[in-house]
């Protein structure tokens, strides 16, 4: 599958800015390939459209914002949340025409974060466990581009047989190769999975995130899986803290996609500076990039094509594309695959 070419993944909220990056004016990012602006409205509400003027294709992002409305660079243009062309200078009509309109997307606030959807949203932004609790604050870890494909990073997230090798250096061990087994509970929408996972406290040592002096500690993981491509992971420590994750990947194109990351945690700035908890998991996620950034693009939901082998572990990414594929025929659609091309034939020709 390639994300950008299946139109269903677009009927889903994706985080696309931290709302805070909206206050200094309109804002271009880029979704499934689409060129999407982002600015406030009069009431400080985030809006969405396509970054494209109606009349001569100008980016609206390179604009301003009056009185709530995008206003295009090129020639003045105006334009509400909603796409309608409110105000164009060279003309005194009091109404512009219906055809002066650009596309506009469904747009949230949440968390902190802006939420757009390109199509008829088919679910919610997801509730997240900690969200608001007493006790718990909310970190901003990351906010940046990654090269890889969004279900490869949703997979990676729940794969317990990566810990050993890939985060051998900060919290795995190479020598205790066997993944801890797991509970996995499907919903409507995505599943849960329930682990407790034996880790070693290498990173802890250097950068102190956990109160303990052991050198290994357990994890009592809860897991769940927001189709398509968001999760939140809830790790609470033998000491009774809590490190609640949630990593959202936003499809940039088939290639790429934006990281947003945050975590909520039943502790404070005194307790562990915001700092430190950021480069804890920084130091993660950057092990994790160094593999992820080197697979396909193409992650093959159809596992009758055996275009990928799988093992036991595998248990949620198998789920994953599971899922993923009866959404696709839900919705009418086929799986797009690699194209391979045709063999090229070569003359010869034997001199005598």
């Amino acid at each position: 599958m390639f994300q950008t070419q299946q139109p269903v993944l677009k009927k889903f909220y994706y985080p696309v800015m931290p709302a805070s990056m909206l206050a200094e004016g309109p804002r271009s990012v880029t979704m499934f390939g689409e060129p999407v602006v982002l600015w406030l409205d009069e009431a400080g509400r985030p809006s969405a459209a396509v970054d494209r003027c109606c009349h001569r294709t100008a980016k609206l992002s390179k604009g301003t914002v009056n009185r709530g409305s995008i206003v295009c660079p090129y020639h003045g243009w105006q334009f509400d949340g909603t796409g309608k062309c409110t105000y164009f200078p060279q003309s005194e009509l009091e109404n512009p025409p219906k055809v002066y309109k650009i596309k506009a997307y469904h747009c949230e606030e949440r968390y902190g974060h802006v939420w757009v959807a390109l199509d008829d949203p088919i679910a919610d932004i997801p509730a997240f466990k900690r969200a608001g609790e007493p006790g718990f604050r909310q970190i901003e870890e990351f906010y940046h581009p990654i090269g890889c494909s969004a279900l490869r990073l949703m997979e990676n997230s729940f794969d317990n047989a990566h810990i050993a090798f890939v985060h051998h250096n900060t919290f795995g061990e190479n020598t205790d190769p066997v993944p801890a087994e797991m509970n996995i509970v499907p919903f409507d929408g995505g599943f849960d999975m329930y682990a407790e996972i034996r880790v070693t406290n290498k990173l802890n040592n250097v950068v102190k995130v956990i109160d303990t002096e052991e050198t290994e500690t357990v994890r009592r993981t809860h897991s769940r899986w927001f189709m398509p491509f968001i999760r939140q992971t809830d790790i609470t420590y033998p000491t009774g803290l809590v490190h609640s994750i949630v990593t959202c990947a936003t499809p940039i194109d088939d290639e790429s996609c934006m990281l947003t990351q945050f975590v909520f945690r039943n502790d404070t700035e005194a307790d562990v500076p915001a700092e430190k908890v950021i480069a804890f998991d920084k130091a993660v996620v950057d092990e994790d990039m160094a593999v992820l950034e080197s697979t396909e693009a193409n992650v093959p939901l159809d596992l009758k094509l055996r275009m990928e082998t799988h093992m036991h572990s595998d248990k949620p990414g198998i789920l994953m594309r599971e899922m993923l594929l009866d959404l696709l025929e839900r919705y009418g659609e086929r799986e797009v695959l690699p194209q391979f091309g045709t063999p090229q034939v070569y003359k010869i020709e034997l001199k005598k």
